[in-house]
């Protein structure tokens, strides 16, 4: 017998029999880590990309502590879009197939909320829904979670990029402290610890490793002529690697502007960043840069102190940064995240001292490479996957990101996996949407109401 079947587990003969009829026979890595934990009953914090099979992992680990004969909810799956919590509600029924009388509810936005409310009335041992959602009907008192005895963050870190964690904080409240915690992400944020922190007790850490180098940072240097090739140069290279997010990093504001302005000429929707930014600009920025809803940010490095971009693929140095640890400091923010990074470095025969220092530093000779083909010149600048949607009505308004995501995605509307991060600030708020659909998001939004209110939308663009 292998040490990955599920046979090996101590699994009731009903669920073990059900899962063999569904094909389930070797465990996937990440249900290997994680099963014997979650049926030790310990809190689990599981790392493992879409497909890894983590909505099983917690599957059977929550039905496998469920006790059926008692008709009050025991377990609350939060999921961050309507059509991942039917997706997981679907698998849940599956698996449980086998077990009489179970019953699993889902509460979602963007959908009626009366028939919810009857449903609750009827009970359930499983519910599983989007936060802004279960936020409501606990408000209202029409949820009560007085009986959990295990609570799942499924795709924790896309919940909070939508902006829940509010609502996240709000559902605790409600919660039993004494109850089996599991938190699973694709990325590991500083976010995610910080909840972990709170919610969990002495959680174990499950993690599944990338096929790739996790901290693999590539770096390229490129000698120029003259600093007029410099704009060109940095061209070429967002065109030969294609990076989703690139921060270009510039010594002067002046040089943000004047790099961001070129970029732009090209075609590139490029952000400056620099100190003279009012903080309304500077909001806006960063939260067009880590939406992906703009491909470059050029920036200063006081500018960009306490940057937080999660997965940032290319860091490109317009010169030689100054001193040698802020260079090491600048490519340390590509490569995380469990993904490769690349950064390149512009230099002249000028900085000469300053190259030299650095060579002393990493231990290790610089040899400039060519660069890429100047063909990519009469190329187009290629597009960011995301647009960003600003609306006029934030905090103040008790607008929240689960008011958004449902006029999103409620009737007639675009699917959750095509929205991205929703950020409210206090009198507005941002939400990306795919951009092939940011013209059907804008009139969604626009012709319909947040809190019963309409509020004005617009797209924003340059």
């Amino acid at each position: 017998m292998s040490e990955s079947a599920f046979s090996t587990l101590n699994l009731t003969p009903a669920l073990l029999e059900n899962l063999t009829s569904l094909g389930y026979h070797e465990m996937t890595p990440i249900q290997a880590q994680s099963l014997p934990l979650l049926l030790a009953g310990k809190d689990v914090i599981a790392q493992g990309k879409t497909g890894s099979g983590k909505t099983a992992a917690f599957g059977i680990g929550l039905l496998e502590s469920l006790n059926v004969k008692r008709f009050r909810v025991q377990t609350l799956v939060l999921c961050p879009t309507r059509e991942l919590a039917d997706q997981v509600a679907k698998e849940i029924r599956r698996i449980a197939r086998a077990i009489h009388n179970i019953k699993v509810l889902t509460l979602c936005g963007g959908m009626p909320f009366g028939p919810q409310i009857g449903s609750l009335e009827h009970g359930a041992h499983i519910i599983v829904g989007t936060p802004g959602r279960v936020e409501e009907h606990l408000r209202k008192g029409y949820l009560n979670l007085d009986n959990l005895t295990t609570f799942v963050l499924d795709e924790a870190d896309r919940m909070l990029d939508m902006g829940f964690q509010e609502a996240l904080d709000d559902i605790m409240e409600f919660m039993p402290k004494k109850r089996q915690t599991m938190l699973f992400s694709a990325t590991f944020p500083k976010k995610i610890q910080s909840i972990a922190d709170r919610v969990m007790v002495e959680p174990e850490m499950v993690k599944v490793e990338s096929t790739h180098d996790d901290s693999s940072i590539k770096q390229h240097f490129f000698k120029v002529e003259s600093n007029e090739q410099r704009p060109e140069a940095v061209f070429l290279l967002l065109m030969k690697y294609k990076p989703e997010s690139a921060v270009v990093f510039c010594n002067t504001k002046r040089e943000t502007e004047e790099v961001a302005d070129e970029l732009r000429n090209h075609g590139f929707t490029a952000l400056a960043l620099h100190g003279d930014l009012e903080q309304r600009a500077r909001d806006q920025a960063l939260v067009r840069f880590a939406n992906k809803s703009a491909t470059v940010l050029v920036a200063t490095d006081v500018a960009a102190r306490g940057l937080d971009i999660e997965s940032l693929d290319a860091v490109i140095n317009y010169h030689i940064a100054r001193e040698t640890e802020v260079h090491v400091h600048r490519i340390g923010r590509t490569g995380r995240a469990g993904s490769k990074g690349i950064a390149c470095s512009l230099y002249s025969d000028k900085e000469h001292v300053k190259v030299t220092r650095l060579e002393d530093y990493m231990k290790q000779r610089i040899t400039p490479e060519p660069l890429p083909d100047t063909k990519h010149l009469y190329e187009d600048a290629y597009e960011p996957s995301m647009a960003t949607l600003q609306i006029d009505g934030g905090k103040k308004q008790k607008v929240r990101p689960g008011d958004i995501l449902g006029a999103l995605t409620g009737q007639d509307g675009i699917e959750g996996k095509q929205v991205g991060k929703i950020q409210i600030f206090d009198n507005w708020a941002y939400v990306a949407v795919h951009r092939d659909v940011a013209n059907e998001a804008l009139t969604k939004i626009s012709r319909g109401k947040l809190k019963g209110r309409s509020f004005r939308a617009r797209r924003i663009r340059g």
